[in-house]
């Protein structure tokens, strides 16, 4: 069952009150920029306090710091004048649930999707799959401290990224709503 019709009646809801939204200045008020994974339980609005027009939110499987994401960063900050980087990942986070080989597999069986079991991922679909995953790097997580302390790192050494930039890493907690800071990686990311 499609969720289309809901969209389009919530977007009609939205375009009558849209008031002057149509007024907001193309570069973030705020002047940052935040990195966060895609999971649907993380509303960057409500957990860093946005509105409409204050931040760039970059949105990623695992809020991983891809070259896509990177590129997104230096256009944030290059023509759009962001001035703090926030790299946020989360507790419970999908990307903790499988390897790039795990992936690879499942993608090679087949292209429906997996089942989450006390095992991890397994396949129940029908083939064909497909061994185009064999060449995507999947940046699945095995220790989210550490991974918010690597993003930023990769992030920091990144040659378009100035050292003016503070870049702060952090993980919410899915439970509480928490932003818990990771001293390694905002001792990575700090300006200089």
């Amino acid at each position: 069952m499609s969720v289309l019709s809901e969209v389009l009646v919530a977007n009609k809801n939205y375009v009558a009150n849209f008031g002057d939204k149509s007024s907001l200045a193309l570069p973030p008020a705020r002047q940052f920029a935040v990195l966060t994974c895609m999971d649907a339980r993380l509303d960057p609005a409500k957990y860093a306090g946005l509105s409409e027009g204050d931040a760039h939110v970059i949105r990623n499987a695992g809020g991983r710091a891809s070259d896509d994401a990177i590129r997104s960063l230096v256009i944030s900050y290059k023509l759009l004048g962001t001035k703090e980087w926030f790299v946020i990942h989360h507790s419970d986070c999908g990307m903790e649930y499988f390897t790039d080989e795990v992936m690879r597999g499942l993608l090679a069986n087949s292209l429906e999707t997996a089942a989450l079991g006390a095992d991890g991922f397994h396949d129940v679909g029908k083939g064909p799959g497909s061994t185009e995953g064999a060449f995507i790097d999947w940046l699945a997580i095995s220790n989210t401290q550490q991974a918010v302390a690597d993003d930023v790192e990769r992030i920091r050494r990144h040659p378009l990224v100035p050292d003016s930039i503070p870049i702060y890493g952090y993980v919410y907690d899915v439970k509480t709503g928490s932003l818990i800071e990771v001293p390694a990686a905002t001792k990575a990311g700090a300006s200089k």
